[in-house]
């Protein structure tokens, strides 16, 4: 390769990992995150997702944030899933004395809208000082709407899972 060439590589590497870095500076001072998950069916009542379980298009999701030990809101946003349960927002800014989660709303299948308490959201880490390492990023795990009655198979589909009581001996 000539002395040329090898120059002109190394200037346009040089110039995309400034960049790069650029990007992810930009994106760090902007503390903004986007929060995305899914909301999901969940028939049997099992407070998991099983062979069984289906998205639930439509649903509203709110990404609530408040300050530890507080109960007032300190941003409220909402979000509707696609065709597949999936949703996501775009959240500005860093929010690090707070505690941020995804909350269920209202679902779009009156089978499937009833809300459980403490199982009707997921706890989402909105800050860039907690050891993330992806910039931007935030996955919430996916919570559920709970049909009034289980599906009358239920105990069978959930005897496939093999559930043990943690106090029983294997």
């Amino acid at each position: 390769m000539s002395q040329a060439k090898m120059v002109t590589t190394a200037v346009a590497v040089a110039v995309l990992a400034v960049a790069a870095l650029a990007g992810v500076a930009s994106a760090e001072k902007a503390g903004g995150f986007v929060v995305t998950g899914r909301v999901y069916c969940d028939p049997c009542r099992a407070g998991f997702e099983t062979n069984v379980s289906k998205s639930v298009p439509g649903a509203t999701v709110e990404v609530v944030c408040r300050p530890f030990g507080s109960t007032k809101e300190t941003l409220k946003a909402e979000a509707t899933t696609d065709e597949n349960g999936w949703y996501k927002l775009e959240i500005d800014q860093d929010h690090q004395e707070e505690i941020c989660e995804a909350v269920l709303d209202k679902s779009s299948d009156p089978a499937c809208a009833e809300i459980e308490e403490f199982r009707d959201r997921a706890r989402v880490p909105l800050t860039s000082n907690n050891g993330i390492k992806q910039q931007g990023v935030r996955y919430a795990n996916p919570i559920a709407f709970f049909r009034k009655d289980p599906l009358k198979d239920c105990g069978n589909i959930l005897k496939k899972y093999d559930l043990k009581d943690a106090s029983e001996t294997p």
